[in-house]
């Protein structure tokens, strides 16, 4: 895991400090849920984030390193397609079953009860595309890995992933592998 280093790294951090609340049992006993509207309520804040997350799909001279960024439902779409703008990129959804209007690709995956799936346009990435992959949370990275697997069934190569936090208590490092992971705040 890294974490953005120099001035936008350290005005994100302050950002998510301040701006991160914490809700407990929510949404249900026991949980303790961050909130991240009041990050997006505040414009400063929020263009700290967005600049941070942006950074991790450029080199160390700056240069934009991506081709796409994908931003998973839901609230990786708030902050992926931002993202997307600030490095002058497409953005594509990856989205619930059933929600995209044209071909796609489908990928399935375990959750603690369940099984979840996730979607993209057949034609969002192009064969040989780099993407970056943008959510708020990494918790047991099943959410992740699908995106990467989708990523790949379009002939695209996942290079990063940029979130807001990743929850260390559970597993979702191991899930992803070697992909380069970049988390703003970790819990």
């Amino acid at each position: 895991m890294t974490t953005p280093g120099g001035s936008v790294g350290a005005a994100a951090r302050e950002a998510l400090a301040r701006l991160v609340l914490d809700v407990p049992d929510f949404p249900e006993p026991g949980i303790l849920f961050k909130d991240i509207t009041p990050l997006l309520g505040d414009p400063a804040g929020f263009a700290a984030v967005i600049a941070a997350l942006a950074d991790v799909g450029r080199d160390g001279d700056g240069t934009v390193v991506v081709d796409k960024v994908v931003g998973m439902e839901a609230r990786g779409f708030i902050l992926a397609a931002p993202v997307a703008l600030a490095l002058g990129v497409g953005f594509v959804p990856v989205r619930k079953v059933g929600r995209l209007p044209r071909a796609t690709h489908a990928v399935s995956y375990a959750l603690e009860y369940a099984v979840a799936t996730l979607e993209v346009h057949q034609d969002g990435i192009a064969p040989g595309e780099r993407v970056l992959l943008v959510d708020d949370v990494l918790a047991t990275g099943g959410t992740l890995q699908a995106t990467v697997d989708l990523v790949e069934a379009c002939g695209g190569t996942a290079t990063a992933a940029a979130m807001l936090m990743e929850l260390s208590f559970l597993p979702g490092r191991q899930a992803i592998g070697d992909l380069p992971l970049t988390a703003l705040m970790t819990v």
